[in-house]
């Protein structure tokens, strides 16, 4: 469905002296510089996938977006979604997809939700069966019904990126891309909103592709994920597996009934050990030797394996290839 090929882009920035004397020179002699913000790009996306794109401030995901979504042409390379060219094929391609910019609008500051939606409708030029069905499911699933009157301006943040999420699928796109859905909002707007993108992929089929800086929206929804830095593919997979290539230790907790003595199987480095509990730290492929043993001495009542938290893997992964978090 998506394919982008050695995909490259850089940008020319001004480069200004501090203070009022460097304004001055600036109007007669501007410096710039070059940032070259994704390079050799590749990777591929079939139908009905939903993606993690993931990466440090400056990591090209918004500008892989934007290529992808048609508003910015790459220096090189090549991409081909849905069988278009998004930049030479604007107007159909379009027509298949649904965006939603978390510190961005489609919808319109002044007036209420629903005639946004309805002007979404014209634009779209969806019929209307098929808008009010779209409509409806995204209002209930979204819990919109008390929104639809009120303008965009009075809303919160979490109902304002409700209503963005519901406009992206009025035209019942094939794509939808989401950069930053989820940023700022309360617990209870991030897990409506993660309910409803997990909803549209299964049942659905809509091809999700998702950015952001929460690792919880990661885990919740993707199993896998594209890391960038510096404009490069630094990894691509599941979301376990890039836990285990750069961190494959577990802690294993366990519980029994009263005082035991502490047990420590092969492998495994005690690391608290008190009554009804004792937590050891061991290496993933030794978890089920680990289990085995303890629970051949102990009368265990519960077992708990966990990897370390998905926000340090990532960040020792941008230490290591050397990429800024």
């Amino acid at each position: 469905m998506i394919t982008l090929s050695h995909i490259s882009k850089s940008f020319r920035v001004a480069k200004r002296d501090p203070g009022l004397s460097g304004a001055v020179r600036s109007l007669f002699h501007r410096e710039y510089r070059t940032v070259e913000a994704l390079r050799d790009l590749s990777f591929h996306i079939g139908e009905g996938e939903l993606i993690g794109c993931i990466g440090p401030n400056g990591a090209g995901k918004s500008t892989a977006i934007k290529i992808m979504s048609g508003i910015l042409v790459p220096d090189g390379g090549e991409c081909t979604i849905c069988g278009h060219v998004p930049w030479r094929d604007r107007k159909r391609y379009v027509q298949n997809l649904g965006v939603v910019f978390g510190q961005r609008t489609q919808l319109w500051w002044d007036v209420p939700i629903r005639d946004s939606f309805e002007l979404l409708r014209d634009i779209y030029r969806v019929e209307q069966p098929k808008y009010e069905y779209n409509l409806k499911r995204c209002v209930e699933q979204l819990e919109l019904g008390s929104l639809l009157d009120t303008p965009l301006r009075q809303l919160s943040l979490g109902q304002r990126m409700r209503c963005e999420l519901a406009g992206s699928l009025l035209h019942s796109p094939r794509l939808l891309f989401l950069d930053e859905p989820t940023i700022g909002l309360d617990a209870v707007s991030k897990r409506a909103v993660r309910s409803f993108i997990r909803e549209i992929n299964v049942n659905e089929g809509v091809t999700v592709i998702l950015t952001t800086h929460d690792t919880a929206d990661l885990e919740a929804l993707t199993e896998r994920v594209l890391l960038l830095g510096k404009g490069q593919l630094l990894y691509d997979g599941a979301l376990d597996g890039l836990r285990d290539e750069e961190d494959s230790s577990r802690t294993l907790t366990v519980r029994f009934p009263g005082m035991q003595e502490p047990v420590i199987p092969e492998g495994c480095v005690l690391k608290e050990w008190h009554e009804g509990t004792g937590v050891l730290k061991t290496d993933a492929a030794a978890v089920s030797a680990a289990i085995a043993k303890l629970s051949a001495v102990l009368p265990l009542t519960d077992v708990t394996v966990e990897g370390s938290p998905i926000d340090d893997v990532i960040a020792r992964m941008y230490k290591r290839m050397g990429v800024r978090a």
